[in-house]
């Protein structure tokens, strides 16, 4: 299927993990992408891969938290390939702590790359999305904004915060025929998971540690980062017409198992 055949995007993230999966889903599906990744390497690398098979991209770098790097992005989609339709952003960092052991320093810095840097992005793009026939914005949230864990006060706020943003957004673009929606991602094997794996095991049990985390979810699996990009070809593309302020859970189930014991000896009733 090629749901994206003449549209182009801009995944800001997009060089590593999820944003990573997001560009390839894309561009399979007929989009010319703008790579976006914090380090230019990366994201050249990522480009590179799209044009090894034929496809159509472009890198571009720097911190997504500046609005100059949103400004390049928007403007090296429109030189390279003359339009915007899609925008997805990935791009975010993950710091643990509650809220006595989470600095200003840091508070600022998880805010400022994962809610600022959404801000940003989309203030960038939205006119050109806005002049699309089929703009759409999707905004890599988690279900962390939903129902947390412990010691992640920051990182929770700030996926809250793209929930509302998202919504907000939603509402506000419906009538110039801009979709909106956030993404709920459950764990999913990325650089960023396998990080904080090794933060609570070590190099040598990351693997452990992960496949522990899998059984949380009902699949009791972790899942990849292919599976989130085709969430992402789905809702930016024409089969999700009629979806926008959405929170799309793409968990294998993790939230929909409740932590409650049942009662013993029987099953509970509806």
């Amino acid at each position: 299927m090629q749901d994206h055949e003449g549209r182009v995007a801009i995944v800001t993230g997009g060089s590593s993990g999820i944003g990573r999966a997001a560009v390839l889903a894309l561009a399979r599906q007929g989009s010319a992408v703008v790579v976006h990744g914090l380090e230019a390497d990366a994201a050249r690398a990522t480009a590179a891969e799209v044009i090894a098979v034929g496809g159509r991209a472009v890198a571009v770098s720097g911190p997504i938290q500046h609005p100059a790097t949103a400004a390049e992005a928007v403007e090296v989609a429109l030189s390279e390939f003359g339009s915007i339709d899609t925008l997805v952003t990935s791009a975010g960092i993950q710091r643990y702590g509650d809220v006595l052991a989470t600095s200003d320093e840091t508070w600022d810095e998880i805010f400022d790359v994962n809610v600022k840097g959404v801000f940003l992005a989309a203030r960038a793009a939205m006119p050109h999305l806005r002049a699309s026939a089929a703009g759409s914005l999707a905004i890599m949230s988690s279900v962390q904004a939903v129902a947390t864990q412990a010691d992640v006060a920051a990182y929770t706020a700030s996926k809250g915060a793209l929930n509302a943003l998202a919504r907000a957004m939603a509402v506000d673009e419906g009538r110039h025929g801009v979709r909106v929606n956030s993404i709920l991602p459950g764990s999913v094997d990325t650089p960023m998971l396998r990080a904080s794996a090794r933060l609570l095991g070590g190099e040598e049990d990351a693997d452990g540690v992960i496949s522990t985390w899998g059984m949380a979810h009902v699949l009791e699996r972790v899942g990849q980062p292919s599976e989130i990009g085709e969430a992402v070809a789905f809702v930016t593309g024409p089969r999700a017409s009629f979806i926008t302020g959405a929170e799309l859970r793409v968990d294998g189930g993790l939230l929909a198992r409740s932590a409650a014991p049942m009662p013993e000896g029987r099953v509970q009733d509806a």
